[in-house]
């Protein structure tokens, strides 16, 4: 009897193992999007992002059906007929054929942050896009997630660590004066704000942004 009890508690021990390491795993990715979104998430409007480089091969190919699944269904008709446009002029006159190129490209990325709720900002150069995205279509093209949950782990490490050690300092001289206890709320709210984002990533949902390829 007891014997069987005992394997019961380990089996409940190893369940209780499994998903909160599953959790933290996902608790690392989602964070490490976090950080990618705050710092600047130039990304798809990059020339070495992954709607570019899709639209160059739809020209490439002639097949627009590559670069439909950037846009919503109501911006398939404009980039549908700018497509068609823009491949005509393709064996033309090279200087012509880069400005209809550059139309078109920038139309589809503009389109595309539209579903996103964002604002077209302009054609970013190749090697505009954050070191963590970088990783993270690295890693869908290695078809390897261990890297990325390498280097976001010890980058969420690095950051608590830091903040909770800012925290803790000001805490000693926080009712010295004023100024000295704003200065711990400031990074009192750092500190935790940073771990209610993280809860909000965890257990809610991640929108695409505010069109629908569905943020204290």
């Amino acid at each position: 009897m007891k014997t069987q009890v005992r394997k019961t508690i380990e089996k409940d021990s190893s369940k209780k193992n499994g998903t909160f390491k599953s959790s933290f795993r996902s608790l690392l990715l989602l964070f490490g999007f976090l950080l990618a979104s705050i710092s600047g998430f130039a990304h798809c409007d990059s020339y070495d992002g992954p709607v570019i480089k899709d639209a160059l091969k739809a020209l490439d190919q002639n097949n627009v059906q590559l670069v439909l699944k950037w846009i919503e269904p109501q911006q398939e008709k404009e980039i549908a007929a700018l497509f068609d446009k823009t491949y005509q002029l393709k064996n033309g006159d090279k200087q012509v054929y880069s400005i209809v190129e550059k139309h078109f490209l920038e139309t589809l990325v503009r389109l595309h942050r539209e579903t996103e709720g964002e604002p077209y900002t302009g054609l970013k150069p190749a090697g505009s896009m954050t070191p963590l995205v970088a990783m993270a279509d690295n890693s869908i093209a290695e078809n390897s997630v261990e890297e990325v949950i390498k280097t976001v782990s010890t980058h969420l490490e690095q950051v608590l660590r830091e903040r909770y050690a800012k925290v803790a300092e000001l805490s000693k001289t926080k009712e010295n004066s004023v100024a000295e206890g704003r200065d711990y709320v400031a990074a009192y709210v750092q500190y935790t704000h940073t771990l209610e984002l993280l809860e909000k990533l965890l257990h809610g949902p991640i929108s695409h942004g505010g069109g629908g390829h569905a943020a204290h």
